[in-house]
């Protein structure tokens, strides 16, 4: 006899929202025993700095089915979705975020969406709580990544998605270690839904994406996905290059033909440091395609767990 209900896995990354963590997994199972489906919750502790671990393990005391993953130090948001998303079992994923931005009631919305045949629906957040720094920095990171990707994306959605099983399991197969999980699920090019959800303001903290990180992401991002920052620093090397040539038979023509010799070191010196700091810019370029090819060379793991709550409950056995 087949299952009644479908198996609904709800993978969330936990980083600073310790306080946040029992009202969302009520939230969560009340949504999702509405649906119907049975369902199992995965919080991912990416070492946040509240001990939320303890909390973690308090929840899965109450509930078995809210299960925990301790990660060794701090990999990251993404690499932090991929452990939960290695250890997921469900017929459909939930992917969210702990801090109750994604309402855990829009899981449902999600849900029905997908069942109009789609294998990947995302949260369209068309009014973002945000702050107006937050919501800017995430426009410019979507303008710069499709300039240089070639693609079309949307700023108004993030990790907030439901995915079939293939779908998840296909995410399993890449372990590049630049890694952003909206942009992986979209390459897969699996039939892909949006649909409206309503986006709470945050509940505790403030968001750990700063300027630095997010700089970092977008470039993480860009070389991950394209080349072409490579192929821009070819092109302008060769104008430059051509420039130069046109400049130099005008420079000869004036000494040669006019009679007017070129005084001064100025423009020499001017295009001399023009001339290195593009050097060292393409060398800079050139640099980072290298070391993401060194870090993957390394073939070291894309995370490291210190324990999970299955741990606990095999020693008591």
């Amino acid at each position: 006899m087949g299952k009644s209900h479908p198996l609904i896995t709800t993978v969330v990354p936990v980083y600073g929202c310790k306080t946040c963590l029992k009202e969302l997994c009520r939230r969560i199972t009340a949504t999702i025993e509405s649906i119907p489906a049975d369902f199992e919750i995965i919080l991912v502790n990416d070492a946040s700095p509240d001990n939320a671990w303890e909390t973690i393990k308090e929840l899965h005391e109450q509930d078995k089915r809210i299960k925990g993953i301790d990660l060794a130090r701090n990999f990251g948001q993404h690499h932090a979705i991929t452990a939960g998303l290695d250890h997921a079992s469900g017929d459909w994923v939930v992917v969210m975020d702990c801090d109750l931005q994604d309402r855990p009631e829009e899981i449902r919305t999600l849900y029905e969406k997908a069942q109009a045949g789609y294998e990947v629906v995302f949260g369209n957040r068309t009014v973002r709580q945000d702050n107006w720094f937050k919501r800017k920095t995430s426009q410019a990171f979507y303008r710069v990544y499709d300039y240089f990707s070639g693609k079309t994306s949307d700023h108004t959605i993030a990790n907030f998605s439901i995915s079939q099983k293939k779908v998840v399991s296909a995410f399993r197969q890449m372990r590049e270690q630049n890694r952003f999980f909206p942009l992986f699920i979209q390459w897969m090019g699996y039939k892909t839904g949006t649909v409206p959800v309503q986006h709470s303001a945050r509940q505790e903290g403030k968001t750990a994406y700063n300027i630095r990180k997010l700089i970092k992401l977008a470039t993480d991002a860009i070389i991950s996905q394209s080349n072409k920052p490579l192929r821009l620093s070819i092109q302008f090397g060769f104008l430059l290059a051509a420039g130069s040539l046109v400049y130099g038979m005008y420079l000869f023509i004036r000494y040669f033909f006019l009679d007017q010799p070129v005084q001064g070191w100025t423009s020499v010196m001017v295009s001399l440091y023009f001339i290195g700091g593009l050097i060292f810019f393409n060398f800079g370029v050139l640099g980072l395609y290298i070391g993401k090819i060194f870090n993957e060379t390394k073939g070291r793991p894309l995370y490291l767990i210190r324990e999970t709550t299955e741990d606990k409950d095999e020693k008591r056995r």
